[in-house]
Protein backbone atom coordinates (compact mmCIF):
# COMPACT_ATOMS: atom_id res chain seq x y z
CA UNK A 1 0.00 0.00 0.00
CA UNK A 2 1.68 3.45 -1.00
CA UNK A 3 1.96 5.76 1.82
CA UNK A 4 -0.95 8.09 2.06
CA UNK A 5 1.20 11.25 2.09
CA UNK A 6 3.08 10.30 -0.86
CA UNK A 7 5.97 11.47 -1.44
CA UNK A 8 5.82 14.37 0.59
CA UNK A 9 7.08 12.75 4.04
CA UNK A 10 10.30 14.36 3.91
CA UNK A 11 8.91 17.80 3.27
CA UNK A 12 7.03 16.89 6.28
CA UNK A 13 9.46 16.37 8.84
CA UNK A 14 11.70 19.14 7.48
CA UNK A 15 8.21 21.41 8.00
CA UNK A 16 8.32 19.93 11.74
CA UNK A 17 11.72 20.27 12.52
CA UNK A 18 11.54 24.38 11.44
CA UNK A 19 8.41 25.15 13.38
CA UNK A 20 9.69 23.60 16.66
CA UNK A 21 13.11 25.40 16.24
CA UNK A 22 11.17 28.67 15.91
CA UNK A 23 9.21 27.71 19.12
CA UNK A 24 12.25 26.23 21.04
CA UNK A 25 13.83 30.16 19.74
CA UNK A 26 10.81 31.42 21.11
CA UNK A 27 11.27 29.68 24.20
CA UNK A 28 14.91 30.51 24.33
CA UNK A 29 14.62 34.15 23.95
CA UNK A 30 11.63 34.05 26.75
CA UNK A 31 13.62 32.84 29.40
CA UNK A 32 16.78 35.49 28.00
CA UNK A 33 14.46 38.42 28.61
CA UNK A 34 12.58 36.93 32.01
CA UNK A 35 14.77 34.18 33.29
CA UNK A 36 11.78 31.73 33.30
CA UNK A 37 11.09 29.29 30.56
CA UNK A 38 7.69 29.70 29.47
CA UNK A 39 7.11 25.91 28.31
CA UNK A 40 6.92 23.16 30.84
CA UNK A 41 6.95 20.50 27.98
CA UNK A 42 6.47 20.21 24.19
CA UNK A 43 5.56 17.28 22.18
CA UNK A 44 5.47 16.91 18.41
CA UNK A 45 3.97 14.18 16.11
CA UNK A 46 3.51 13.38 12.87
CA UNK A 47 0.27 11.59 12.52
CA UNK A 48 0.73 8.05 11.69
CA UNK A 49 -0.25 6.53 8.11
CA UNK A 50 -3.48 4.36 10.04
CA UNK A 51 -4.16 7.56 11.36
CA UNK A 52 -4.26 9.55 8.66
CA UNK A 53 -6.26 7.25 6.99
CA UNK A 54 -9.32 6.23 9.52
CA UNK A 55 -9.02 10.27 9.29
CA UNK A 56 -10.06 9.73 6.26
CA UNK A 57 -12.15 7.34 6.40
CA UNK A 58 -14.75 9.51 9.25
CA UNK A 59 -14.88 12.65 7.44
CA UNK A 60 -16.09 10.89 3.86
CA UNK A 61 -12.71 11.41 2.29
CA UNK A 62 -10.59 9.46 -0.23
CA UNK A 63 -7.31 7.94 1.40
CA UNK A 64 -4.74 9.74 -0.91
CA UNK A 65 -2.22 12.91 -0.40
CA UNK A 66 -4.22 15.63 -1.74
CA UNK A 67 -6.69 15.09 1.31
CA UNK A 68 -4.08 14.07 4.17
CA UNK A 69 -2.36 17.50 3.28
CA UNK A 70 -4.73 20.00 1.89
CA UNK A 71 -8.26 18.92 3.21
CA UNK A 72 -6.94 17.85 6.53
CA UNK A 73 -4.91 20.30 8.86
CA UNK A 74 -2.92 18.07 11.63
CA UNK A 75 -0.74 15.89 9.61
CA UNK A 76 1.34 18.06 11.89
CA UNK A 77 0.53 17.97 15.14
CA UNK A 78 2.64 20.80 17.92
CA UNK A 79 1.12 20.73 21.83
CA UNK A 80 2.96 23.35 23.90
CA UNK A 81 2.07 23.39 28.01
CA UNK A 82 2.70 26.41 29.57
CA UNK A 83 3.01 27.08 33.00
CA UNK A 84 0.56 30.03 33.20
CA UNK A 85 -2.08 31.16 30.83
CA UNK A 86 -0.32 34.54 29.90
CA UNK A 87 2.55 32.68 28.55
CA UNK A 88 -0.23 30.98 26.07
CA UNK A 89 -1.50 34.16 24.93
CA UNK A 90 2.12 35.02 24.47
CA UNK A 91 3.81 32.26 22.84
CA UNK A 92 0.56 32.35 20.48
CA UNK A 93 1.15 35.82 19.67
CA UNK A 94 5.03 34.97 18.90
CA UNK A 95 3.95 31.99 16.51
CA UNK A 96 1.41 34.39 14.56
CA UNK A 97 4.16 36.49 14.06
CA UNK A 98 6.30 33.82 12.29
CA UNK A 99 8.00 34.66 9.33
CA UNK A 100 7.07 32.34 6.80
CA UNK A 101 4.01 30.96 8.41
CA UNK A 102 0.23 32.25 8.37
CA UNK A 103 -2.38 31.38 10.43
CA UNK A 104 -5.57 29.74 8.99
CA UNK A 105 -7.64 29.14 11.73
CA UNK A 106 -8.01 29.63 15.52
CA UNK A 107 -9.97 28.68 18.52
CA UNK A 108 -10.11 30.15 21.59
CA UNK A 109 -11.08 27.41 24.08
CA UNK A 110 -9.32 28.93 27.37
CA UNK A 111 -11.73 32.22 27.11
CA UNK A 112 -14.56 30.11 25.83
CA UNK A 113 -14.22 26.21 26.86
CA UNK A 114 -16.38 23.81 25.11
CA UNK A 115 -19.22 22.62 26.79
CA UNK A 116 -17.28 19.78 28.83
CA UNK A 117 -14.97 21.85 30.39
CA UNK A 118 -11.80 21.09 27.97
CA UNK A 119 -10.12 24.45 27.75
CA UNK A 120 -6.79 25.25 25.18
CA UNK A 121 -5.83 27.12 22.25
CA UNK A 122 -6.30 25.85 18.96
CA UNK A 123 -3.84 27.01 15.94
CA UNK A 124 -3.93 25.89 12.60
CA UNK A 125 -0.89 27.69 10.38
CA UNK A 126 0.04 26.96 7.08
CA UNK A 127 3.78 27.30 6.03
CA UNK A 128 5.55 28.76 2.98
CA UNK A 129 5.78 25.44 1.44
CA UNK A 130 1.80 24.65 1.49
CA UNK A 131 2.16 22.28 4.49
CA UNK A 132 -0.17 22.72 7.26
CA UNK A 133 0.23 21.99 11.01
CA UNK A 134 -1.92 22.28 13.74
CA UNK A 135 -0.62 24.14 17.36
CA UNK A 136 -2.37 23.38 20.85
CA UNK A 137 -1.42 25.65 23.78
CA UNK A 138 -2.41 25.16 27.20
CA UNK A 139 -1.13 25.38 30.65
CA UNK A 140 -0.18 22.28 33.28
CA UNK A 141 -3.78 21.64 34.55
CA UNK A 142 -5.32 22.39 31.15
CA UNK A 143 -3.04 19.35 29.95
CA UNK A 144 -3.72 17.21 32.86
CA UNK A 145 -7.67 17.21 32.61
CA UNK A 146 -7.34 17.01 28.91
CA UNK A 147 -5.38 13.54 29.88
CA UNK A 148 -8.04 12.44 31.96
CA UNK A 149 -10.71 13.15 30.42
CA UNK A 150 -9.33 11.38 26.92
CA UNK A 151 -9.07 8.13 29.55
CA UNK A 152 -12.33 8.27 30.91
CA UNK A 153 -14.26 8.82 27.82
CA UNK A 154 -12.45 6.67 25.64
CA UNK A 155 -12.86 3.58 28.46
CA UNK A 156 -14.28 0.09 26.76
CA UNK A 157 -16.61 0.10 30.31
CA UNK A 158 -17.94 2.86 32.18
CA UNK A 159 -19.10 2.16 35.63
CA UNK A 160 -21.37 4.03 37.37
CA UNK A 161 -23.46 6.84 35.92
CA UNK A 162 -22.24 8.86 32.71
CA UNK A 163 -24.09 11.80 33.53
CA UNK A 164 -22.54 11.92 36.92
CA UNK A 165 -19.05 11.42 35.60
CA UNK A 166 -19.79 13.92 32.84
CA UNK A 167 -20.40 16.64 35.49
CA UNK A 168 -18.25 15.61 37.86
CA UNK A 169 -15.26 16.05 34.87
CA UNK A 170 -16.77 19.43 34.01
CA UNK A 171 -16.93 20.78 37.51
CA UNK A 172 -12.79 19.96 37.56
CA UNK A 173 -12.32 21.36 34.61
CA UNK A 174 -13.88 24.67 36.07
CA UNK A 175 -11.65 24.18 39.21
CA UNK A 176 -8.61 24.11 37.66
CA UNK A 177 -9.49 27.07 35.58
CA UNK A 178 -10.26 29.05 38.73
CA UNK A 179 -6.84 27.87 39.75
CA UNK A 180 -4.89 28.97 36.89
CA UNK A 181 -6.34 32.34 37.13
CA UNK A 182 -5.44 32.30 40.81
CA UNK A 183 -1.93 31.03 40.22
CA UNK A 184 -1.55 33.67 37.38
CA UNK A 185 -2.17 36.34 39.86
CA UNK A 186 0.09 35.29 42.41
CA UNK A 187 2.93 34.77 39.67
CA UNK A 188 2.41 38.41 38.74
CA UNK A 189 2.39 39.85 42.35
CA UNK A 190 5.86 37.99 42.82
CA UNK A 191 7.18 39.36 39.66
CA UNK A 192 5.43 42.94 39.62
CA UNK A 193 7.30 43.29 43.18
CA UNK A 194 10.61 43.13 41.72
CA UNK A 195 11.29 39.29 42.56
CA UNK A 196 13.84 38.42 40.11
CA UNK A 197 14.25 34.47 40.60
CA UNK A 198 12.59 32.34 39.21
Amino acid sequence: MNSIYGTHRPELERTQDFLIDQIEAIRSEAKDRTGQDPIEHLLCRLKSEESMREKCVRKGLPETPESALNLIFDAIGIRIVCSFINDVYMIRDRIAALPGCRIIKEKDYIRKAKPNGYRSYHMIIQTDSGIYAEIQLRTISMDTWAALEHHMKYKKKLNGNLELLTSELKRCADELASTDLSMQTLHDLIYDEGETTP
